[in-house]
């Protein structure tokens, strides 16, 4: 009988190496196979919405910014989690991130933060409440207006219903322009003092563009009291209106000591002699 020879093992090595090799080679195909079935745009917000995940605050902005940058709806939908984000910064980037979605539902998403309780987040969700131009935030918009305790968080409410143009907005922002003219508002504040506030009111209403608005506009553009910056865009917006019975006030205007009050109030009196005469 032949004597039997001992088995080699020096070959095991290779034969594992190979064998990993291979696994690795099949799983890199599998995951390639998936990946073929998701388009380049959809792999990007998965790699974002990886992100957002991440223990960096400023990672999570980042991701949340390149998905507002996608501006798709896709990529506003994984955006909408960043909207709970315990960062202010990172709420704030989300605010903006999602407003590729239609305007109801970018608006319903951000409603609930013009309560949150860092002023940065409410002032910033009503300038982004404004770019939706959806109407359905015009009385919260009004509320923050009238009772926001932060001027910047007002006065960005006043831009925001600028921006909306809705006209049931009016009553708002001819309380806070000219309170005395009107019935007593359930305002936790005291009279508005602002000037950008006041100003923003004023521009919103030329905005809106309704009649309701001109006794406040008249009220402000004569109130020598009051910064010539809200004086300006007051006598502004009666031209813009045009409603004839702001003649009288725009007249007394157009004689300011101030020349740029004095030429905005000439030409809202043009713009007021073009619509009277025949």
């Amino acid at each position: 009988m032949h004597d039997r020879q001992p088995i080699n093992f020096s070959f095991a090595p290779a034969v594992m190496f190979a064998a990993g090799a291979i696994l690795v080679l099949f799983v890199n195909l599998t995951h390639g196979q998936s990946s073929r079935n998701l388009t380049p745009a959809q792999i990007a917000i998965e790699k974002q919405q990886q992100r957002l995940s991440s223990g960096d605050q400023e990672e999570r902005r980042d991701a949340l910014m390149r998905l507002g940058g996608m501006r798709s709806e896709a990529a506003a939908r994984v955006a909408l989690a960043g909207l709970s984000d315990p960062s202010p910064m990172v709420r704030v980037t989300a605010a903006k991130a999602i407003l590729a979605l239609d305007r109801a539902q970018s608006a319903a998403a951000l409603l609930p933060l013009l309560q949150d309780k860092d002023e940065f987040v409410r002032r910033e969700v009503a300038y982004a409440l404004g770019a939706t131009r959806s109407r359905t935030a015009t009385e919260a918009l009004s509320d923050r207006l009238l009772n926001d305790k932060e001027a910047g968080v007002r006065g960005a409410a006043a831009v925001a219903l600028g921006q909306i143009s809705d006209e049931s907005a009016v009553i708002a922002l001819a309380t806070t322009l000219a309170p005395q003219l009107s019935a007593p508002a359930k305002s936790k504040r005291k009279r508005e003092e602002n000037p950008f506030v006041l100003r923003a009111a004023a521009v919103a209403l030329g905005q809106i563009k309704n009649r309701a608005g001109v006794p406040a506009l008249m009220s402000a553009v004569s109130n020598e009291k009051l910064d010539y910056d809200v004086r300006r865009e007051a006598a502004r917006s009666l031209g813009l209106i045009g409603d004839p019975s702001a003649v009288p006030a725009l007249q007394s205007a157009s004689l300011s000591e101030d020349p740029f009050l004095s030429q905005l109030a000439h030409e809202s009196l043009r713009k007021l002699r073009r619509v009277t005469t025949p």
